[in-house]
């Protein structure tokens, strides 16, 4: 049997979720048929879906050892560069679909096995180590602003808790799209930081100039209200998490009053990806990145993901 060096959950610890990260030996890939293939990888970024997973959210016992990771750019079999879709229909789930690392093993490793039509071509312009960043919170962020939340027709945007991968992604991405974005923070440096990349910079509950057209929703009940208060009238209100509570007291009167839509939404589709890769190189679009990570220390990245004050995506190199 042949062996690659991975980053996996040998355990599940809910109070230490470092202390259930194993960094070693694993076997290669396998394919679970013939419309799959190994892409060897060059980059992947951490998501807190990761430390999730260490502490046990959305696996189980039985399923461990799990490779982590759900983003990465590669080479695949023909020798192309690629971006991995992370992505996976999956019918067992209730979702019918997964994301790597959640059934199937994931990226961080030397290899990893998708379908081939998860591959996308790493477009010119944009680095292996930047593509990295985009396949889940900068995903998310794209398909919250343009499918769901129609950003095309509003002139304002509000990003609730800039800091957090989705929301600063989605500061970037609305602020490049010449939008007016409003964003809050509970800390006084990421409001310093959110404002350099376009913002103006709240704290949470402060009045907005104006009301606006889309929110950006991934905090929950510490800000909904807030949501609430700052949405134009017809405004979309797309919730992508709920990091400071998942059952916020809601405003209904203000809901129908002022016709409201409130939208969930997760992840994106293949054509999302494509278009916010497209995006990004066609428009000079650079992700936040926090930090550069050798695989050699991957130990490191997931301490700073956990303890670190960090502001933007940690990245993986793999090939130092």
């Amino acid at each position: 049997m042949r062996i690659m060096r991975a980053a996996f959950a040998s355990r599940l610890d809910d109070a230490d979720p470092l202390a259930a990260l194993t960094v070693g030996e694993q076997p290669e890939p396998s394919l679970p048929d013939d419309g799959w293939v190994v892409v060897r990888v060059t980059a992947s970024s951490l998501n807190h879906h990761d430390l999730w997973s260490l502490r046990g959210v959305g696996l189980r016992a039985e399923q461990l050892p799990m490779i982590l990771g759900c983003d990465a750019t590669g080479v695949d079999p023909d020798g192309n560069e690629v971006v991995v879709y992370p992505v996976v229909a999956t019918p067992g789930d209730p979702r019918g679909v997964s994301i790597l690392s959640e059934h199937f093993p994931g990226t961080l490793a030397e290899r990893v096995a998708v379908p081939r039509s998860n591959l996308l071509p790493l477009p010119a312009g944009l680095t292996a180590i930047d593509a990295a960043c985009l396949p889940t919170a900068w995903l998310t962020a794209w398909r919250m602003l343009t499918t769901k939340g129609r950003v095309d027709e509003a002139d304002a945007v509000l990003v609730q808790g800039a800091g957090g991968g989705v929301a600063t992604a989605a500061v970037v991405l609305a602020a490049a799209m010449g939008k007016r974005v409003y964003a809050t923070s509970r800390d006084a440096r990421k409001r310093e930081l959110i404002a350099e990349l376009g913002a103006t910079a709240l704290e949470p509950g402060a009045r907005l100039p104006e009301r606006v057209g889309v929110v950006v929703e991934t905090v929950g009940a510490a800000t909904f209200d807030h949501s609430l208060k700052s949405a134009a009238p017809g405004a979309r209100i797309v919730v992508a998490g709920a990091t400071a509570g998942h059952e916020p007291k809601v405003n209904l009167r203000r809901v129908f009053a002022m016709q409201l839509e409130i939208v969930g939404t997760s992840m994106g589709t293949p054509d999302d990806l494509t278009d916010l890769l497209a995006f990004c190189a066609e428009r000079g679009v650079r992700p936040v990145v926090d930090s550069v990570v050798p695989f050699s220390r991957v130990e490191d990245a997931f301490a700073r993901l956990h303890f670190g004050d960090v502001f933007g995506k940690v990245v993986i190199d793999h090939t130092v």
